[in-house]
């Protein structure tokens, strides 16, 4: 997700979120925050692992060809 369109979730969940704490519900509005950056971290984990999966199978393959030399 870009910070972009983070920022702006975050803008638009800010009132009832402010709306939560000042009834004294401050940790339920501290648990949806805390799941917002959950999915999201693993949203960009899974993205760096796509990446990062090919790179590491060409490489292996790579050592074990130069050690059959």
């Amino acid at each position: 997700m870009k910070i972009s369109k983070m920022i702006i979730l975050l803008i638009i969940f800010a009132w009832p979120l402010y709306y939560l704490y000042q009834h004294q519900l401050g940790a339920i509005s501290f648990l949806a925050l805390a799941l917002f950056f959950l999915v999201t971290a693993m949203r960009e984990l899974k993205t760096l692992k796509k990446e990062k999966k090919p790179d590491d199978t060409g490489s292996k393959r790579e050592n074990i060809k130069q050690n059959n030399r």
